[in-house]
């Protein structure tokens, strides 16, 4: 299915799992799967305004959604209602997995935001995830995580995720 289509791809589930529990899970438009990447689009699924000082998710947004099934991260385009990008949020994750119309990613607390101009490149949520216990509990996971948000944070300054999400 292409990006460009005008006819809407097939629906399927994204689930988000923290602490072994389903965080939000909302409807998407499958855009395309190659085997690796999963690629989705879907309005903001949250309830009313998320301000975060530095950007506002907001009904009328829509984001398309990057998952892999072989990296620790998720990389979210934002667009506003007029169609302008305000960003790039990243999640780290473990590795997607697709299991019939679901793509299942488990959080893992680190994020990271990209503006879209590039001005603004921050790392998000680096508290909650020593609070997590995961560097104890599942060391490989805990240094996996980090070396994803390393790595999406040289890319982010570095200009982009254009290369990535071609």
């Amino acid at each position: 299915m292409s990006a460009n289509s005008a006819e809407p791809g097939p629906r399927v589930e994204v689930v988000l799992v923290k602490g072994g529990r389903t965080k939000i899970r909302y409807p998407a438009e499958l855009l395309s799967d190659d085997g690796v990447r999963v690629s989705v689009r879907a309005p903001w699924a949250g309830e009313g305004v998320r301000d975060f000082g530095f950007v506002r998710f907001e009904p009328g947004d829509v984001f398309t959604e990057y998952y892999w099934r072989n990296r620790w991260y998720s990389v979210k385009e934002v667009r506003a209602a007029d169609g302008s990008v305000k960003g790039w949020y990243c999640d780290i994750t473990r590795p997607a997995v697709v299991s019939g119309t679901e793509v299942v990613v488990e959080d893992l607390d680190l994020d990271l935001w990209r503006s879209a101009d590039g001005s603004d490149v921050r790392r998000l949520d680096e508290d909650e995830f020593a609070e997590s216990g995961l560097a104890q509990t599942d060391p490989e996971a805990a240094s996996a995580a980090v070396a994803a948000l390393d790595g999406l944070e040289s890319l982010a300054r570095e200009g982009g995720f254009e290369d990535l999400l071609d």
